[in-house]
């Protein structure tokens, strides 16, 4: 095997430029592979993580249905018919035994926490500035015990919204619209005209523009005095699991348990998963097409090497080489090339994507990132690195073969 080794040693030293281009050409193939899966998959990391970052992986809530069958068009005789008002009818927006629902399932061994909620659209009026917006209420420590709010305080703090009368925290792009700050005080209107004047304890930002932009945080009793209903009176109740990936069949069990609504984060979110998964499709299309590309102009350098090395593959093969010795010559060049482009590529591609990781990222105040967001997972090196030496591998063998099928006496003839 050694003899063997030293062979293939000389003839890719006597042609190294042949065998540089080869080697650079796997390099190449997956330190691109490395930098766009890395990225694409970052980039739907984010969103996801962006996502579920103020999105329960449940959702239950009274869906409200408006009658759509107005007048009857077709009596028949022996018929009843029931002729619906043109208006829709004015139907409660809340959850029978809300709380008990809640409590029920916190016990559920999958859920990791729940959060009532009290969620109702208001107007902020600040002087002249009036913004379309809502206010959620919740018990602040199992709000945060599902988004993680405090982390997200640029202002003030959780705690304050239950030491302070009529108070809430607000989104960041909201408080800037009103020009306010922690400590200032904000007039609201409900939809049936009430007004409520609340104090500003706390500023957050989750990073989404929709979120932001809208939203305020109020304790449970002081959005139920707004809307003049009882401590009973639960419109949402979120959930958040330990495996968020159970969401949609632990969906399906509180469905048939409970007469409401019930929506998993997958549903609710559809159209963005598929737009991952195609991102995905391509991001790995792409990827691979760059590694089989380099496997082909390894196959072409091979091929070219073993027209050119004809006469020494038949000396070796008369001096008792047998056609596996010749084979295993080529394959060990195949090897020495797939290892070397591959350690060669990995490191290229950490290191672009590590330059990608600081490129400054202005996303507009839509998402909470500072720079390109990469994904280091050390699976896609893994990856790069296998289906690189199995590219290389394969596009030795077959010029390898044909080289170990060479008749001696026929080249040495002529």
């Amino acid at each position: 095997m050694q003899v063997l080794i030293e062979i293939a040693q000389t003839q890719m030293l006597s042609r190294y430029k042949q065998t540089l281009i080869a080697t650079l050409g796997v390099t190449f193939g997956i330190g691109m592979f490395i930098v766009m899966v890395s990225f694409m998959t970052g980039v739907n990391v984010l969103l996801e993580e962006t996502m579920l970052a103020a999105t329960p992986h449940i959702r239950i809530y009274n869906d409200i249905q408006v009658q759509k069958t107005t007048l009857v068009h077709q009596a028949q005789p022996e018929a009843l018919h029931v002729v619906h008002h043109i208006k829709p009818k004015k139907e409660r927006k809340n959850l029978k035994n809300g709380l008990a629902m809640a409590d029920f399932i916190a016990t559920q061994s999958q859920v990791l926490g729940v959060s009532p909620q009290v969620a109702t659209q208001v107007f902020y009026n600040f002087g002249t500035i009036q913004l379309v917006g809502s206010v959620v209420g919740v018990d602040i420590f199992k709000e945060d015990a599902l988004f993680d709010l405090k982390s997200k305080m640029q202002q003030g703090s959780i705690e304050r919204l239950l030491t302070a009368h009529d108070a809430i925290l607000m989104g960041a792009g909201l408080a800037n619209k009103l020009n306010l700050q922690a400590g200032d005080k904000v007039t609201i209107s409900t939809p049936d005209g009430t007004l409520k004047t609340l104090q500003v304890v706390g500023i957050f930002k989750y990073g989404i523009g929709a979120i932001d932009d809208m939203r305020s945080y109020a304790n449970l009793n002081t959005v139920q005095k707004l809307l003049k209903e009882d401590s009973r009176y639960i419109t949402d109740i979120h959930i958040k699991l330990k495996d968020y990936y159970q969401a949609r069949q632990l969906a399906e069990s509180f469905q048939k348990q409970f007469a409401y609504k019930v929506e998993d984060w997958e549903t609710a979110n559809a159209s963005i998963l598929v737009s991952f998964t195609l991102r995905n499709i391509i991001t790995y299309a792409v990827s691979i097409t760059l590694l089989v590309v380099a496997g082909f102009g390894i196959y072409n350098i091979l091929n070219m090497t073993i027209y050119e090395k004809m006469r020494e593959i038949a000396i070796l093969k008369a001096t008792g080489f047998s056609g596996l010795d010749v084979m295993k010559i080529f394959m060990i060049q195949a090897f020495v090339i797939g290892f070397l482009g591959a350690v060669g590529g990995l490191l290229i591609g950490f290191l672009l994507s590590l330059w990608v990781s600081t490129i400054p990222f202005d996303s507009g105040g839509f998402l909470a990132v500072d720079t390109f967001p990469v994904n280091f997972d050390p699976n896609y090196y893994l990856i790069g690195i296998v289906f690189g030496l199995l590219t290389t591998l394969l596009a030795g063998y077959f010029p390898s073969r044909k080289a170990a099928q060479i008749d001696p006496v026929d080249i040495l003839r002529g």
